[in-house]
C-alpha cells in the first residue's frame, strides 16, 4: 500500500508560478501511472495530469501549455510545474499512483493534499 505526501502549495498571485511535490513511499515507483488532480470547494476531484512509467504525459485541456508534470523514479517523487496560474487553478491538489487510466474514482486513499490559492 502507497503512501502519498504532497506539498509545495501556496498562496500566488495570478501569473505567477509554483512547483507541487508528490513522494510516494512503498515499492514499484517506476510502474506506476502518477496523476495529479485537484478538487476546488463545491466541486468533484478532477484530473489535471498524469505521466506513464514510460514518460508519456497527458493534461486537461485547461492546463496545457502551463503546467508540466515529471518523475524523478530515484527519489519516488512526481512534479507539477504550474506556470502563469489563474483563479481558476484554485484548489486543493492530490496526486495519486495506479496502473492504467487517470480516473479519480478509482482511487479509494488519499493524501492529505496540498492547496493552492492564486488570488489578486
Amino acid at each position: 500500500q502507497v503512501q502519498l505526501v504532497e506539498s509545495g502549495g501556496g498562496k500566488v498571485q495570478p501569473g505567477e508560478s509554483l512547483r507541487l511535490s508528490c513522494e510516494v513511499s512503498g515499492s514499484f515507483f517506476s510502474i506506476y501511472h502518477m496523476g495529479w488532480y485537484r478538487q476546488a470547494p463545491g466541486q468533484q476531484r478532477e484530473f489535471v495530469a498524469g505521466i506513464g512509467s514510460e514518460g508519456d504525459t497527458t493534461y486537461v485541456d485547461s492546463v496545457k501549455g502551463r503546467f508540466t508534470i515529471s518523475r524523478e523514479n530515484a527519489k519516488s517523487t512526481v512534479y507539477l510545474q504550474m506556470n502563469n496560474l489563474k483563479p481558476e487553478d484554485t484548489a486543493v491538489y492530490y496526486c495519486n499512483a495506479g496502473l492504467g487510466d487517470y480516473d479519480p474514482r478509482k482511487y479509494v486513499q488519499w493524501g492529505q493534499g496540498t492547496q493552492v490559492t492564486v488570488s489578486s
